[in-house]
Parts: C-alpha cells; structure tokens; sequence
C-alpha cells in the first residue's frame, strides 16, 4: 500500500510535478528501528534503573510496575531489554559495518582492476564462503576472547564474502556500460571514473544488503550470546537474556518469548526496510 504525496513545485521548464509515494508498509518497521536505536544509544532515559540489580520479587509476571515482569533474581526485565539493545544492536552496527567495508573493498577492486587480482581475490572470497557462519563466527570469537566487540567482529568477517561477491558484481556490471566507455573517452582517469560513474551507479544492492545483514547480525550476535559466547553476566544482552529465561518457560514465559519478540520485531523490520530500499533502487 501507498499513498501519493504531491511534491512541492518544481521550477518552470523542469516537467510535470510527479508524486512522492510513501510505502505504508514502512511506517512501522521505521518505527521499531527508531526506537531499538534509541534503546541502544540512551537507554537510560527510558530504563533509568540498574540493569543488573534486584528490584522486585523474583518471577513477577508483567504488571504496571515492571512491564516485561521479572527475572528468577528479582531484576526488572524491560530495564535489561532496553539496555541490552547497547550490546546487540551496537554490536551488530559495528559487524555491520566491518563487513561491509572489508568486502566492499575487496569485491570493488576486483571487479574494478580484473585480471589475476580479481582471480585471486573471488577464490579467497570462495573460501570464506564455504565455511559455515556460526562456526567461523564461534573460531574467531574462540581466537579474540568473549564479549560483546569479539563477537561483533567475528560477524563481521562472516559477511565480508557476501558484500565482496555482490559488490564486484555491480561494479562489472556498470563497468562495461556505455557511459564508462564514453568517460574514458573522454579522458577520464581510472579513479576518476570509478569514482564519479562506476562506484555511485553500483553500490545501492549493497547499501540494501547491509539493512538485510544488520538484522542477521542481530540474530547471530544472539545467538554467540545464547550460546555463552557474548557478553559475560550479568551483562544484559539479549541473547543472552533468552539463555537465562530457558529454564523457566514453563512456569515463567515471558522470560525467554518477550525478549525473543523484541529480537524478531527489530530483525523483521530490518528486512522489510531492506526490501523497501531494494526495491526503490529497482
């Protein structure tokens, strides 16, 4: 569903107004976001109490008094949601962001120079590729130590192979366009035309792959946390969180499907916006 907006007036001599469409179907997704990142980034001023300190009687259900109710040590349990969002989403920023500049790099310059460098770097990127994620994830984090940064790192080389293999893609892809040709005609340099032609005009798959991989950087940064390999209690993070409530779904629910609901809001929105940006570049 979309609504049309009219643009604002646009100069004499430029064309017809056309309209702005707003996709509905992202209001809420947006929403989500905006309010993990405001989790992440202030989580004081909308969970001013301690995170890991008793404030209650022990497996309150959710009330008035604790939201999201409480843990088996009495800890409120939306206070440790909100300030595990410094942990996962943060961290699954940064694994965002190291996958996506390692592998952009490696996948620009290949596609942009060719030859036996292009060669040589695919074949490494092949076998980054055919290592399982959560296993080269679990190696690096085994080899750098726990916590919340490791872990983040250690997703983050787990995406450089996806990046590199789609952005060398686009970039040979826009390479042997007419309007490249027609640049080095022009006497253009080789970095001067990967700069202003090929780069702008091959990037935006992999700006919508890296709002897809921030949602499955959330899961796996979960997951090591499940697993005992992210941050160290009490630390709140949210995988984490999900760990400590597993013993009690039976007398105590909300411990493990709240936080779970929290995790698969954030990782589903994340997707939607990445189709929403995919699908505006086609």
């Amino acid at each position: 569903m979309t609504f049309d907006v009219e643009a604002p007036p646009r100069p004499a001599g430029t064309g017809a107004r056309r309209p702005v469409r707003v996709h509905a179907g992202t209001i809420v997704p947006v929403i989500v976001l905006l309010i993990a990142l405001a989790w992440a980034l202030f989580p004081g001023v909308f969970a001013p109490g301690s995170p890991t300190e008793s404030t209650g009687a022990a497996l309150q259900a959710p009330s008035l008094s604790h939201l999201l109710g409480t843990d088996a040590t009495g800890r409120d349990l939306y206070t440790r949601v909100v300030h595990g969002a410094s942990q996962s989403a943060l961290g699954a920023v940064v694994a965002v962001l190291v996958g996506l500049v390692a592998g952009t790099a490696i996948g620009v310059t290949a596609g942009a120079v060719g030859g036996a460098v292009e060669e040589t770097l695919m074949r490494l990127v092949d076998v980054l590729l055919a290592i399982p994620g959560l296993l080269l994830s679990l190696s690096i984090v085994i080899l750098l130590g726990f916590g919340t940064t490791n872990a983040a790192i250690a997703v983050g080389v787990t995406s450089i192979a996806v990046f590199a293999r789609l952005s060398r893609s686009q970039v040979v892809s826009v390479r042997g366009a007419e309007f490249v040709e027609a640049a080095y005609g022009s006497g253009g340099t080789f970095f001067t035309v990967l700069r202003r032609h090929i780069l702008p005009n091959s990037l935006t798959p992999v700006i919508a792959l890296a709002a897809l991989q921030l949602g499955s950087a959330i899961l796996q940064i979960s997951t090591l946390g499940f697993l005992g390999y992210g941050a160290p209690p009490p630390t709140p993070e949210w995988g984490l969180l999900i760990a400590e409530g597993r013993d009690y779904v039976a007398t105590a629910w909300w411990l493990t499907v709240l936080p779970g609901a929290v995790v698969a809001a954030v990782v589903l929105s994340t997707n939607r916006l990445s189709q929403t940006i995919h699908g505006g570049a086609a």
